[in-house]
């Protein structure tokens, strides 16, 4: 990763934190994920040399600016779903200005929608939305990673919002078609693949 890149990663989320702390309602906040954890998602995109990575919950594009350039470096392509438009149009923008145009599709859906609906096989899975739809995407979520061998699905957020996820966190402790763990990175990343 170019140390000028990292840097301005680096700056727009200051941006982007100071932004949420104006902001009284969370919906109304970008909640970006951490970069250490972008950081990680970075670096499990090269050592895996995924292709095909799929985000659900785009935001303002930060995460999916440490994936983009992580699939460029991997000659791959990254497909990001948002169900706000504006925050879609957001996120394309940046895409245009780091140059990351011909490697990422934003695509504004109901992520429930699309993960029933696709036939594509994902490498990675990123999944950093609405908490609350978490365990009505699983059966296709675990369709996804179970279709791909080595497919990975990671999930933001498993620590600090533990109590939110813990109906999720069970139904995929109880499946055992899976295993998973959770790194206590960021807001803790939960990492799932087939047994």
């Amino acid at each position: 990763m170019d140390q000028k890149f990292k840097d301005q990663l680096g700056e727009l989320y200051r941006e982007f934190q100071e932004y949420d702390s104006r902001q009284a309602d969370r919906l109304d906040r970008w909640r970006n994920v951490e970069p250490e954890s972008a950081l990680l998602l970075s670096v499990l995109v090269r050592s895996r040399q995924a292709r095909k990575v799929l985000e659900i919950g785009t935001s303002n594009g930060f995460s999916t600016l440490w994936l983009a350039d992580a699939v460029k470096a991997t000659g791959g392509f990254l497909t990001t779903l948002e169900i706000e438009a504006d925050r879609t149009a957001i996120a394309q923008r940046y895409m245009e200005q780091f140059g990351f145009s011909d490697r990422v599709s934003c695509i504004t859906i109901d992520a429930g929608r699309f993960l029933t609906d696709t036939n594509e096989n994902y490498d990675l899975i990123f999944l950093d939305a609405e908490r609350s739809a978490y365990t009505g995407y699983w059966v296709s979520l675990k369709h996804l990673i179970c279709q791909n061998p080595g497919s990975l699905l990671l999930v933001d957020n498993v620590i600090s919002h533990q109590e939110e996820v813990k109906d999720f966190l069970s139904v995929i402790e109880s499946d055992p078609d899976v295993m998973a763990t959770v790194i206590p990175v960021g807001a803790g990343l939960l990492m799932v693949t087939k047994s």
